[in-house]
């Protein structure tokens, strides 16, 4: 579980992408072995996965997006698993519960593209069917600090010495 100190550093990592140790440190209030440290455990613990860039998706010319579902074939997840992967399009896909077996997200340049990769995929003899939604815009950016926030914990207490 993280604690408001790991919270907070991962907040202001977001708020200031470019900032080093150095400035995170002092943003923070504490010691830049501390940030260093917090940093090298939650990388380890696979908390922290990547700082790549946020990418937005329509100013780099897909501005067409479509969750679709799938119902694919008993027995074929390993198949459907390598044909989606093969699909540049294709951002994301979960294996999910209920009607569908699995959900996509994918990104086109056009609805001409989006409808050659939807065809593309139905036409996979591993995916029984499909149904797709086009996206008409975000409501809520993909984000995970208001949970994160929400279930921190207090950090452990500091020495003696330290206070």
């Amino acid at each position: 579980m993280l604690d408001r100190l790991d919270v907070a550093l991962i907040d202001a990592m977001h708020t200031h992408p470019r900032v080093g140790d150095l400035e995170l440190s002092r943003l923070l209030g504490v010691a830049r072995a501390t940030v260093q440290s917090r940093l090298r455990k939650m990388e380890e613990a696979g908390v922290i996965t990547g700082y790549a860039p946020d990418i937005d998706l329509a100013a780099a010319g897909h501005p067409v997006q479509a969750f679709v579902t799938l119902q694919i074939v008993q027995g074929s997840i390993a198949d459907v698993t390598e044909e989606l992967e093969s699909l540049p399009n294709v951002l994301e896909a979960f294996i999910t519960s209920g009607d569908a077996d699995i959900v996509c997200k994918i990104a086109a340049t056009s609805h001409e593209d989006l409808k050659d990769t939807l065809l593309h995929i139905s036409g996979s003899g591993s995916v029984a069917r499909t149904s797709s939604v086009i996206v008409l815009s975000e409501l809520v950016p993909a984000r995970v600090l208001p949970m994160l926030r929400k279930g921190a914990v207090d950090p452990p207490p500091r020495a003696p010495a330290f206070r």
